[in-house]
């Protein structure tokens, strides 16, 4: 029986961006700070230097994945704090002008479709919404709080019940950053 070597995954940490190692992983930058836990026990994460070091002993097939998955969530980070992530988003109506406000918290959909109730949609974590004429920008340093933030807004203006050839309204991701 052959025993399978120890896999070990490298992250390089770039310069101005700290990491720091408890029982949740802070990575702070220029942009802000973020962080998180991560429970998978067979992956031990360690700092040597300016390298974040991504081991288990014996791995088997979750253990791999598990390591390129957590090494991904940390590059995220980095990504994030460095240059951030940035989504651009259309509002588009054909029928019906639609108003679109950030208050607080939320964002309030005001007459889609000629509905007399406004939609609203809340902003997940940190992320930063702003309305410029008819675009909406997401801004943010955590992928996850961005990405859920934009697929709100896309959601809570998912006509049904209608044909979708005739009524296109709503607000779409255009790209992102």
């Amino acid at each position: 029986m052959v025993l399978a070597a120890a896999i070990r995954e490298e992250i390089e940490i770039p310069e101005g961006v700290e990491v720091i190692i408890e029982d949740e992983i802070t990575v702070k930058g220029p942009n802000g700070q973020t962080s998180r836990k991560f429970t998978y026990s067979n992956v031990t994460i360690t700092k040597e230097d300016n390298l974040l070091v991504l081991e288990t002993a014996f791995p088997k097939k979750k253990d791999k994945s598990m390591i390129g998955t957590t090494k991904a969530h940390i590059n995220n980070m980095i990504t994030g704090v460095t240059d951030g992530f940035t989504y651009h988003m259309k509002i588009v109506f054909a029928h019906f002008p639609m108003t679109v406000k950030v208050e607080a918290n939320k964002v309030t959909i005001e007459n889609f479709i000629g509905e007399r109730h406004p939609r609203s949609v809340k902003i997940v974590g940190d992320a930063k919404v702003q309305v410029k004429g008819d675009e909406v920008i997401i801004t943010g340093v955590n992928k996850e709080d961005v990405g859920q933030t934009m697929a709100n807004l896309e959601q809570a203006t998912k006509i049904r019940g209608k044909d979708p050839r005739v009524f296109q309204d709503g607000i779409y991701l255009t790209s992102r950053e």
